[in-house]
């Protein structure tokens, strides 16, 4: 299988499947003398674990990660760093009837006709538990950036209808939600809408916004390798994701040239200081210096107990309802994963970056 693979300079390659022994990722390219634990990586894992509340699967895995090479004396030493969390509550029977259809929302049909088989026992390497390899690697992307003052921050910003006020938006909320929302008064709201779609057999949608902070102008290539192209193509490949947003996103179709532009001024020392931000934090491709800005609309889980229209694989097409242990929505759980995927790649993009004129190239090999 291709394609399971990120970066140039900071490489992530995730493997496993969610019923096989285990998952996690292999990252390459980490500078040496990082201090990095596997506590360091546990926290970012504990975001997106199940079973935390009954907002999310009742799936129960510790999602305990070990580092497994890379790191001596608590420090990175320059060489892979390789990580694997073990699946410890797979109930594969659980999946045993799907093995006859190919579920509605799901990659089963295109799986079975791309490798002419599929693993049934909750998606293989299209499940959700991919992503645990991503938030391992990003948590180690994340101190790296954290070294350099950089700092990236994911939330929900809507469930369903119900939408964060970004007036209340408030920290010390956010880290003890537990629907991953920074609006204290939108939660509730959110959590009697899930109510409502978990009694009548249904999930919801949401959406993730993401700020990256003290990104210096100039990270990102002006073509290809645009950062807004980059951070598209990262958060575009985590599991369902549906839509990609950076800055005003889709609102500039809608507005003038006056209204878009963001402007600049100077600061009281003569710096240059944008005035305003409608461009997320990129211009032609490069960092402008500004916060980077980005959201991510992820679908309602497809698996939900409500009656459906489904194929099956010896041709006939009838109804199927699937039950088992899913999230009722998949956002809460996904902001680390974007967060961690926005955090690889700024990284991959700094790193790269570090050659970009002569100066930086000299100031890396001083003697001074």
């Amino acid at each position: 299988m291709a394609g399971s693979e990120f970066g140039r300079l900071f490489r992530v390659t995730t493997w496993g499947e969610s019923h096989g022994a285990g998952v996690g990722a292999v990252v390459d390219g980490c500078p040496a003398g990082l201090a990095l634990s596997e506590e360091d990586i546990q926290k970012y894992l504990d975001r997106r674990k199940p079973g935390q509340n009954r907002f999310t699967t009742a799936r129960s895995e510790a999602d305990h990660v070990r580092i497994l090479s890379g790191v001596f004396e608590g420090k990175t030493t320059g060489t892979p760093i390789s990580m694997i969390v073990e699946n410890t509550d797979q109930r594969s029977k659980d999946y045993s009837e799907i093995a006859q259809y190919y579920r509605p929302g799901h990659a089963d049909l295109p799986f079975d006709r791309k490798y002419g088989f599929r693993d049934y026992r909750g998606g293989g390497r299209s499940s959700g538990r991919e992503t645990i390899g991503r938030v391992a690697a990003g948590a180690i992307a994340a101190k790296v950036l954290g070294e350099m003052g950089i700092t990236v921050c994911a939330w929900v910003q809507s469930i369903g209808p119900v939408s964060c006020d970004p007036q209340k938006f408030s920290s010390e909320h956010l880290s003890q939600s537990s629907l991953s929302m920074p609006d204290p008064e939108a939660e509730p709201k959110a959590q009697d809408y899930l109510s409502e779609c978990i009694r009548s057999g249904d999930s919801s949608g949401g959406l993730v916004e993401c700020h990256i902070d003290g990104l210096p102008a100039g990270v990102g290539e002006p073509v290809f390798d645009k950062l807004d192209a980059l951070l598209a193509q990262a958060i575009v490949s985590i599991g369902a994701v549906k839509g990609f947003e950076i800055g005003d996103g889709f609102a500039v179709a809608h507005v003038r040239g006056s209204e878009s532009n963001d402007q600049y001024g100077l600061d009281s020392d003569g710096n240059p200081i944008p005035l305003t931000n409608h461009a997320g934090g990129t211009l032609g491709g490069m960092s402008s210096s500004s916060t980077v800005v980005l959201r991510a609309a992820f679908k309602p889980t497809p698996s939900i107990s409500s009656e459906q229209t489904a194929l099956f694989r010896d041709g006939h097409v009838g109804t199927v309802s699937i039950h088992g242990r899913h999230d009722p929505q998949i956002a809460s759980r996904a902001a680390v994963v974007v967060e961690s995927m926005a955090a690889i790649t700024a990284l991959d993009l700094l790193l790269q970056n570090a050659t970009s004129t002569l100066t930086r190239l000299k100031a890396a090999y001083s003697q001074e």
